[in-house]
C-alpha cells in the first residue's frame, strides 16, 4: 500500500522510519512544508517526496500520517477527509473544544477513517491492565495512580505552543484510564507547581501537577505530571481493586529505587520515543490495518474529544482552585 507522511519533524521523522519498515507499506510519500527536510529524510530512508499538499492527496494514496504542527492538524485531516485518503493524526486533531466538535461533525458523513495518536493504547502493559480490568480480575476497583514524569523541560518556544502542561503531557494519562477501565470521567480536581524555569509562567503553565478524577462509577484516580524528573522518562499506571492489584511500567529501565534496594537494573529511558518504541510500531501497523478496511479505528475523534473535555476541566479546575464538572 501508499501512504503519505505530512510533517518530517522528530515525531514524524520517526513514524517515518517505522512505515517505512512495515511489510505493508510499499510506498512512503513525505511532504513538509520545509521542502528540502522533506527531501533529505526521504533520501535517508527510500521514500518519495511531494513538494506540495495536494501533490501528495493526489497521488493514490491508501493513507496518510499528519505529524505537522498542531495548528494544522484539522486543516490537513480536512483536506485528507476531503481526498477520501483514511487519515492517522498525532493529537490534538484541533485546538480546542469547539474547533474539534466541528471537525468531527464536518467527518461524521465522509465515511473516511481517522485514528488518533494515543501510543499508550498499543503498549502491552497498558493492554494487559486493560484485559484484567475487562475480565474482572482486580475485582470492584477503587483507585487508579498515573504517572507522566519528563526527565527535563521543553524549550520555551514550544511551552508557549503546548496548550499547557495537561493538554500537552497528562492528557495521555487521561486517555489511558479511559481506555483501561471502560469508564468516563465525570468530575476533575486539579493543582500545580510552578518552581522551575521562568519559562512556564511566561506561557501561563506549570511544570508540576496532580490531577484527581472521579469516575462514572466513583472509582478514584490520580494522576501526577512534571517537566523536572531528573532520574529520567517514567511512565506507569497502576490499577487497584477489592480483589487484587496490577501495574505497568516498573521494568528494569524504570528510574526508580526503594530505601531496600535499587528497582532499576538498566539505564533509564531517555523519553517517549524509547519507552514506548514497540508501542509506536504497533500504532503505526494498526493504521494500515484501518486503511486497509480491516479493522474500525482504535482510537477515533471522539476520543481525541474526550481526553481533550478532561484536560480542559483540569485546567480550570487549576485557575479556579475548585473540583469541576467534564462536559458531556
Amino acid at each position: 500500500m501508499r501512504i503519505g507522511l505530512i510533517g518530517t519533524g522528530r515525531i514524524g521523522a520517526f513514524h517515518a522510519a517505522t512505515l517505512a519498515a512495515l511489510p505493508a507499506v510499499g510506498r512512503l510519500v513525505l511532504h513538509d512544508a520545509v521542502e528540502q527536510q522533506a527531501r533529505e529524510l526521504a533520501g535517508k530512508i527510500g521514500a518519495d517526496w511531494a513538494g506540495d499538499l495536494d501533490g501528495l492527496l493526489g497521488s493514490g494514496l491508501d493513507g496518510v500520517v499528519v505529524a505537522a504542527p498542531t495548528a494544522v492538524h484539522d486543516t490537513l485531516v480536512r483536506a485528507a477527509a476531503a481526498a477520501g485518503v483514511p487519515v492517522f493524526c498525532e493529537k490534538p486533531i484541533a485546538v480546542g473544544p469547539a474547533a474539534t466538535r466541528a471537525l468531527l461533525a464536518e467527518l461524521s458523513g465522509s465515511g473516511v477513517p481517522l485514528q488518533v495518536g494515543f501510543q499508550r493504547r498499543f503498549d502491552a502493559g497498558y493492554a494487559a491492565l486493560r484485559d484484567a480490568v475487562a475480565a474482572g480480575d482486580l475485582g470492584r476497583l477503587h483507585t487508579v495512580r498515573a504517572c507522566t514524569a519528563d526527565p527535563a523541560p521543553p524549550p520555551a518556544g514550544y511551552l508557549a505552543l503546548s496548550g499547557g502542561i495537561f493538554r500537552d503531557c497528562a492528557v495521555h494519562d487521561f486517555d489511558s484510564v479511559r481506555w483501561v477501565t471502560g469508564r468516563e470521567v465525570v468530575e476533575v480536581s486539579a493543582t500545580g507547581a510552578d518552581r522551575g524555569d521562568p519559562a512556564f509562567a511566561a506561557a501561563g503553565d506549570v511544570d508540576t501537577a496532580v490531577t484527581v478524577l472521579t469516575l462514572d462509577d466513583g472509582t478514584l484516580v490520580s494522576c501526577t505530571a512534571t517537566r523536572y524528573n531528573g532520574a529520567g522518562y517514567d511512565v506507569r499506571m497502576e490499577v487497584a481493586g477489592s480483589r487484587s492489584t496490577l501495574a505497568t511500567g516498573y521494568d528494569e529501565r524504570a528510574p526508580l529505587r526503594t530505601t531496600t534496594g535499587a528497582v532499576s537494573s538498566a539505564a533509564p529511558y531517555d523519553g517517549f520515543l524509547s519507552r514506548f518504541h514497540e508501542a509506536y510500531v504497533a500504532e503505526m501497523a494498526a493504521f494500515t490495518e484501518v486503511a486497509s478496511g480491516l479493522r474500525p479505528s482504535p482510537c477515533t475523534g471522539g476520543d481525541a474529544l474526550a481526553a481533550l473535555l478532561i484536560a480542559e476541566a483540569a485546567d480550570r479546575s487549576l485557575r479556579t482552585g475548585r473540583p469541576v464538572r467534564v462536559e458531556a
